[in-house]
């Protein structure tokens, strides 16, 4: 599991790069903008609510347990 959030991580921060790219390229030198940059935001974002929802059901089947500061009662 932990290795699946790694890779997310990485597609998630290389689609946010690319998104970087295409608005510093996209429009220069007379060429008309494409969407690029939308489909690589969109992307981004999709990738992080899978990776949310993997992560809720990697919880609630017991893959991963949460390791936070403890509640005092």
């Amino acid at each position: 599991m932990k290795i699946f959030i790694v890779v997310a991580f990485v597609l998630i921060l290389a689609s946010l790069a690319s998104a970087l790219v295409f608005m510093m390229r996209d429009g220069r030198d007379g060429k008309p903008k494409t969407n690029n940059m939308v489909r690589s935001l969109s992307l981004r974002v999709g990738l992080s609510i899978l990776l949310f929802i993997c992560i809720l059901v990697a919880h609630q089947l017991g893959w991963i347990q949460p390791t936070g500061v403890p509640v005092i009662k």
